[in-house]
């Protein structure tokens, strides 16, 4: 009896728990590195394609003007940015890992978005714009504040 996706994981999803045991086992060689981040980062953006590509160098670029205290590395594959304490703060998740129509610039718990009782983690994304790029900025500016 073939094992379907309601069964367990997707291959994706398979994929996807491969890359992140790779990504902590590179991650504990190179310690907190930002060097080994960065190029993990960038390698990662560029197997992207059209749209999420042009969102992960958005990303990067804001991270890397905005909050340059954080330090590039993967998460699940993904480009990420983490804190001094190595936990993710912000990532973006292309829309082409999991076949969605969308991808999401995502921040973690770690972040400081808090306001009140409620209050959005997750952004979906279709294209990458000015008017994109200044609401990233800001919320990358106050996750880090």
């Amino acid at each position: 009896m073939a094992k379907t996706a309601s069964d367990g994981l997707s291959q994706e999803e398979r994929e996807a728990v491969k890359q992140r045991a790779k990504e902590l086992r590179d991650q504990a060689k190179a310690g907190k590195s930002r060097e080994a981040g960065t190029a993990q980062v960038l390698e990662a953006i560029g197997k992207l394609d059209g749209t999420d590509r042009q969102i992960a160098e958005g990303l990067h670029k804001v991270v890397s003007a905005a909050a340059p205290g954080l330090v590039p590395k993967t998460y699940y594959g993904f480009p990420a940015y983490a804190n001094a304490n190595g936990k993710v703060v912000v990532f973006t998740q292309p829309a082409s890992k999991f076949k969605t129509r969308y991808a999401t610039i995502q921040f973690d718990e770690s972040a400081h978005l808090d306001d009140g009782d409620f209050w959005p983690t997750g952004f979906a994304v279709l294209r990458w714009t000015p008017a994109i790029e200044k609401k990233i900025t800001e919320l990358v500016a106050a996750a880090v504040a």
